[in-house]
């Protein structure tokens, strides 16, 4: 079978039957004693493309995406590893402006390699701790689901030829995970990601699609481009944050507008495009 056939769940679905892959469910791994560890990575002419953005903000777009994870995981940042493929003829001007990029972020660099390629590929590794990782198996029936900020300014910044800057959810990681059932980042859309927490919690999250703030330029329909890097959470009392929907009893994710069924999709990887 083909990737494009299987896709990215069908895979890791794949790859955790065997025993080849643990504990790969949530948005980074539990190491042990409270360390957290995800690592994420961006190729040139798939995740970005210079015509649309320079070497500076994509070190911190590098950065920025794995520390999302951390935040979902309600871990405070430690340190990053850096791993950087570009061809030979990059200037080293441009390089520099990369890691500039990244120390935005104030998480310090220690590590990581160097080496040549045909195109651009960054690779980040994030390490952090947590005292609690809710990850996505915890919600239950009667939890509201909520948000930390709008969404779609990803998918509107796309369709207007350019990407959203990340933002940075760290503190809001961390006050959720304290007291969330389950928490994770919006990356691949919001049903996509809701249905993560519906698939492992073994229940069915029900989303209110015009209950979620919109980013400035965005629409309904870019909820299903994914890359917001804001959180979804699973909570008994919202304490702020916008509620987008609620958990029922059941399995899978419906998606409603004015009440009405709406279909959302998302990005999947292999299969999209």
């Amino acid at each position: 079978m083909l990737l494009s056939q299987l896709g990215e769940l069908g895979l890791l679905a794949e790859l955790e039957a065997r025993g080849l892959i643990v504990g790969v469910e949530h948005d980074a791994a539990v190491v042990g004693d409270g360390l957290v560890a995800t690592q994420d990575a961006l190729v040139e002419g798939v995740h970005f493309r210079f015509d649309w953005i320079d070497w500076r903000a994509l070190g911190f777009r590098a950065a920025a995406v794995n520390l999302s994870d951390l935040a979902a995981s309600g871990a405070a940042p430690e340190v990053l590893l850096v791993t950087l493929a570009v061809p030979g003829s990059t200037r080293a001007a441009d390089v520099i402006a990369f890691y500039e990029g990244i120390a935005e972020t104030g998480v310090p660099v220690v590590g990581g390699d160097t080496t040549a390629s045909d195109v651009v590929l960054v690779s980040v590794t994030a390490l952090g701790r947590s005292d609690r990782v809710p990850g996505r198996a915890g919600a239950r029936p009667g939890d509201l689901l909520v948000v930390t900020g709008p969404l779609g300014a990803a998918g509107a910044a796309f369709r207007a030829g350019g990407y959203a800057v990340p933002p940075l959810r760290l503190e809001e990681g961390r006050a959720l995970a304290r007291r969330a059932h389950a928490l994770l980042d919006i990356s691949d859309g919001l049903a996509v990601d809701a249905a993560h927490i519906a698939r492992r919690s073994g229940v069915r999250c029900v989303l209110e699609l015009d209950a979620v703030p919109l980013a400035e330029g965005a629409t309904i329909g870019d909820l299903a481009f994914g890359e917001d890097f804001e959180l979804l959470a699973a909570v008994e009392d919202p304490e702020g944050f916008a509620v987008v929907g609620r958990v029922e009893e059941g399995d899978g994710v419906v998606t409603l507008y004015a009440g009405e069924p709406y279909e959302l999709r998302g990005w999947e990887h292999f299969t999209a495009g």
